[in-house]
């Protein structure tokens, strides 16, 4: 691509949780973001700042969201588990950061004329696993045309 340069755009997302696997829909927040960079064509990182919420897609719909997601993680990593974390802190979440850690902390999406490239049926969604309600911040970095 001689001749063509990148250009990177930085946007922080502020989103108010209630913690205990609460998941948020921030599709709406990104193509704001992607729609304000002025770029066209490129992709969007996203960036959980902190270690016990994660980012992923999925459909956001409220058996999924509120019920399907927080049982899968209560059999992979439960509340009630024996976690060293807690041993060595003194606090009640070292599930939280299991459950993060499985997640992954970031989610890139390609997004062309402007759009994000996701299904019909998808979107981007933060799951907060803390114990605590919080205001998360995710970082969107935009890289493109």
């Amino acid at each position: 691509m001689k001749g063509r340069s990148v250009t990177v755009k930085t946007q922080q997302i502020e989103v108010k949780t209630r913690g205990n696997s609460h998941v948020v829909n921030l599709t709406d927040e990104v193509e704001r973001a992607v729609a304000g960079s002025g770029l066209t064509d490129g992709v969007a990182t996203l960036f959980n700042v902190g270690s016990t919420a994660g980012l992923t897609t999925t459909e956001f719909e409220p058996g999924l969201v509120n019920h399907d997601l927080k049982a899968a993680f209560e059999r992979i990593a439960p509340e009630a588990g024996r976690y060293e974390h807690e041993q060595t802190w003194h606090d009640d979440n070292g599930h939280s950061h299991v459950r993060a850690s499985l997640l992954g902390p970031s989610l890139s999406v390609p997004f062309t004329s402007g759009r994000l490239t996701l299904g019909t049926w998808q979107q981007i969604i933060l799951v907060d696993f803390d114990t605590r309600a919080r205001t998360r911040t995710v970082i969107c970095q935009m890289m493109g045309q």
